[in-house]
């Protein structure tokens, strides 16, 4: 019972937006679009989705245009725009490059689902029709549209529809790829989009365009339009790689979106790393300059520092040892100098002024004297025991 009321209030919501689409294209806008808008937002609201009522339905540049909303997800964050080249049959077409971006506004719901806030009007990038955007920025995706004409700006007949040929998304889409070294340090992220698509129209679809949005936080997509070279024949189905790259830098949760027609098909978030060598490099840089610059300032002040005076080409020598060795004290506790040893044997004439025969004996250290030489004793014994010792052996 639930599934046939359902597909009543669909029927139901699908012809009164054709209904007003016709009267907007066929009928004068001014005097009528208050009555179409009066029918949408009627039928918008018996229906239970989100719906969006609008205080006038014309307005001009510099004017403003209160939107009420109701029937969306409490405490939810929207965004609102005024888009041109739009129909709520066909959606946004072109998405936000067809929408006065700079005049958006945000508003966020009341706990049951409902806001009031104003719009300042301001001309789109395309020409009318146009309407009033409403949609989620963040969790599920949820939108509104409501016709609205803005004055002074130019009317033109939408784009023709394709053929019967229409792509929906058969698998759930993936990133391929991952980060290098570059990508470590600040390089921008590349992957690459994968997703299988099959055409369920009556029609081939030659060379789709694609667009592939990334979107940062609560932040509105940046779209890039990207065409695929090939042929999806009808109830075919084709396996499409589209490339994603996001700035120099960047890093955190991201969210990539692929639409197609004006119609968002699939959602990919994207974790993308921080890049620590950027980081590693501006430290090393914060060690390195510091060094590099004290090692100069230290280079500079060495060389316009004032010089020492030389020091004398020949400098005083140290007392030698043997001037050393005159000097110490005798042990018995004279300090002259020692005379030249007494040879055995000989008399010395000091009146006569005989000299002493030279030999070849080595004279003694001046600190030994031949009465005290450890290696003699002072009856001239050597050291080493003798025959009548009376510790040789075999004596009493």
């Amino acid at each position: 019972m639930s599934f046939v009321g359902g597909r009543a209030r669909v029927a139901v919501r699908t012809a009164a937006v054709r209904a007003v689409t016709v009267a907007l294209l066929l009928v004068p806008v001014v005097g009528t679009a208050a009555v179409s808008v009066a029918s949408v937002a009627s039928v918008a609201s018996a229906a239970g989705g989100p719906a969006v009522e609008l205080s006038t339905a014309e307005a001009g540049t510099g004017g403003s245009v209160t939107v009420t909303g109701s029937g969306w997800r409490p405490r939810t964050l929207l965004m609102m725009l005024i888009c041109g080249q739009s129909v709520p049959s066909r959606g946004v077409i072109g998405g936000t490059n067809s929408c006065a971006n700079a005049g958006g506004r945000a508003v966020t719901t009341d706990a049951k689902g409902n806001f009031e806030k104003k719009l300042p009007v301001s001309e789109p990038p395309k020409p009318c029709p146009c309407v009033v955007h409403v949609a989620t920025v963040t969790g599920g995706r949820a939108a509104a549209d409501t016709v609205f004409m803005v004055a002074g700006h130019p009317v033109e007949p939408l784009p023709k529809q394709s053929g019967g040929g229409r792509l929906a998304v058969l698998t759930d889409t993936r990133l391929d790829g991952s980060g290098g070294v570059l990508t470590w340090f600040g390089a921008p992220p590349a992957r690459d989009l994968v997703f299988t698509v099959g055409n369920v129209g009556t029609a081939s679809v030659k060379d789709p365009v694609f667009q592939v949005g990334t979107s940062h936080g609560v932040f509105a997509p940046q779209w890039e339009e990207q065409q695929w070279r090939g042929t999806v024949a009808p109830g075919r189905k084709a396996r499409i790689t589209l490339p994603v790259e996001l700035a120099a830098g960047a890093h955190g949760d991201y969210t990539v979106s692929l639409r197609y027609d004006g119609k968002v098909l699939a959602e990919q978030p994207w974790g993308v790393g921080r890049p620590w060598g950027v980081t590693l490099f501006w430290i090393l840089l914060c060690v390195v300059v510091p060094a590099a610059v004290f090692r100069i300032g230290m280079a500079v002040v060495d060389r316009v520092r004032p010089r020492r005076p030389a020091r004398r080409a020949g400098r005083r020598r140290g007392p030698r040892l043997a001037g050393i060795t005159h000097r110490l004290p005798r042990p018995g506790g004279s300090t002259a100098p020692p005379s030249a040893p007494a040879v055995p044997g000989t008399a010395k004439s000091a009146a006569a002024g005989n000299r002493v025969p030279k030999t070849a004996t080595t004279p003694a250290l001046p600190w030994f004297t031949p009465d005290n030489d450890p290696g003699g004793t002072a009856n001239g014994q050597l050291s080493a025991p003798q025959e009548n010792s009376p510790t040789t052996k075999g004596n009493t």
